[in-house]
């Protein structure tokens, strides 16, 4: 099996990624395939996947140990797979035309989502769908999921947020390349129209991935303009929010933005209590961390714990990564993969990538609005978001090992470019 094969499988699985996990599970798997041979070395010497591999293990013995039993092992669905395909797909990704292909194919794998989820909330459309006699279906919540909020070909509009929110920077970069006009019009209306649907999701990480997307894509000669623009645009939802603010102008402010924003930004539910928000939630969170800091409690432990003995009511996880992977699998564990992400993030901005063309600012930007979403949220646990947020940070490890010092020694098997 050749590169070129394998990355036409890759791009073909990002193209189905949003719209069918189980097609593009498959071209997937092919590409995981044809980009674990032919490399200059065994993926267990490879010093990016090593951390990765360590974490792996140390999942693997804290399953013999954790309180969840088989929770524990089905977990390791949302790491260890992973692993490898992080590895598996950078010989996709090795070269800026590559990862330009790649971001082409999520952002026209999105279209369905944006039109599935515009349809849900404005002309009333609902599913199941089938496509390719089966091969496709399309689940579309009527009214959305939960009712009044934009979900789209997604269970929940938190995750349809995400996912919009993540691939708004890679549009964004589109309209901004020297492709023709056509092709730039395309793009800015969907730039449009994703903005509009991550209003209606009502997701407040999303709304936050795209305001923090427009300044690292448009790039610092725009700042002059743009972030006083971006001011004025935001200044009815700092005025909403900030404390100290004067009571007319914050009422003036939570006038100015739509009534059902308004609520979602501003829900404070006076009755409930202090246990049931993000900061209850964290400080529990930390209670089981420092009960069993080195393995764990095992995979699905804080879902399982949290509704017994902190609250009555079902949360499916700790809203936050570094402490989800602390509780189900101990905090050495979860060193090794925070680590592992931030220094990608942080070497590939060292070695210039906000420096480069719109798409390559777009997809380290696109890396960092998903990694900052994970502060609040686990979309990872949508397995389209996971696969979308390893193949990303393969883009900057790739992207680090083409640009730095021991760029030669990291060759891979050139695939030639077909698009």
């Amino acid at each position: 099996m050749n590169h070129a094969l394998g990355g036409r499988a890759f791009r073909l699985g990002l193209l189905l990624l949003p719209a069918s996990a189980l097609l593009a599970a498959v071209c997937l798997f092919v590409a995981c395939i044809s980009g674990s041979r032919h490399r200059d070395q065994p993926m267990w010497r490879d010093r990016w996947l090593q951390p990765l591999l360590a974490a792996a293990l140390l999942m693997v013995v804290g399953c013999f140990v954790a309180t969840t039993g088989s929770l524990a092992w089905a977990g390791l669905a949302n790491w260890v797979p992973l692993f490898w395909a992080f590895w598996a797909f950078q010989p996709f990704l090795s070269t800026e035309q590559q990862r330009r292909q790649a971001a082409w194919m999520l952002v026209a794998g999105s279209v369905p989502v944006l039109v599935t989820g515009l349809g849900q909330m404005l002309l009333g459309w609902e599913g199941p769908w089938q496509l390719a006699d089966g091969l496709i279906v399309w689940f579309v919540a009527p009214g959305g999921q939960p009712s009044g909020r934009l979900s789209g070909l997604f269970d929940y509009a938190n995750i349809a947020g995400a996912w919009l929110g993540v691939v708004w920077p890679l549009m964004l970069a589109a309209v901004l390349l020297p492709v023709g006009w056509p092709r730039r019009a395309s793009a800015a209306i969907l730039v449009l129209a994703t903005a509009f649907a991550v209003l209606l999701t009502q997701s407040r990480n999303a709304m936050g991935g795209l305001v923090l997307a427009l300044p690292f894509v448009m790039g610092p000669i725009q700042w002059l303009w743009l972030l006083p623009l971006m001011l004025v645009l935001a200044s009815p939802l700092l005025l909403a929010v900030v404390p100290g603010v004067p009571p007319v102008l914050k009422q003036w402010g939570i006038g100015l933005l739509p009534e059902q924003v308004a609520v979602r930004l501003l829900e404070t539910e006076g009755d409930k209590a202090w246990k049931h928000t993000r900061l209850g939630q964290w400080a529990y969170a930390v209670q089981l961390v420092a009960e069993r800091p080195w393995l764990g409690w095992g995979a699905a432990a804080f879902s399982v714990m949290y509704p017994i003995y902190a609250a009555k009511r079902w949360h499916g996880h700790s809203h936050n990564l570094p402490l989800e992977l602390a509780i189900s699998h101990g905090v050495p564990v979860m060193l090794l993969i925070v680590g592992t992400v931030l220094a990608l993030l942080v070497l590939a901005l060292r070695f210039g990538m906000l420096q480069r063309a719109p798409m390559e600012r777009a997809w380290w930007t696109a890396s960092l609005v998903l990694v900052v979403m994970h502060a609040t949220d686990l979309p990872l646990f949508d397995s389209r978001l996971n696969i979308l947020g390893w193949t990303l940070l393969a883009g900057l490890c790739a992207f680090i090992r083409a640009s730095g010092p021991d760029r030669d020694a990291h060759a891979v098997s050139p695939e030639p470019a077909d698009l």
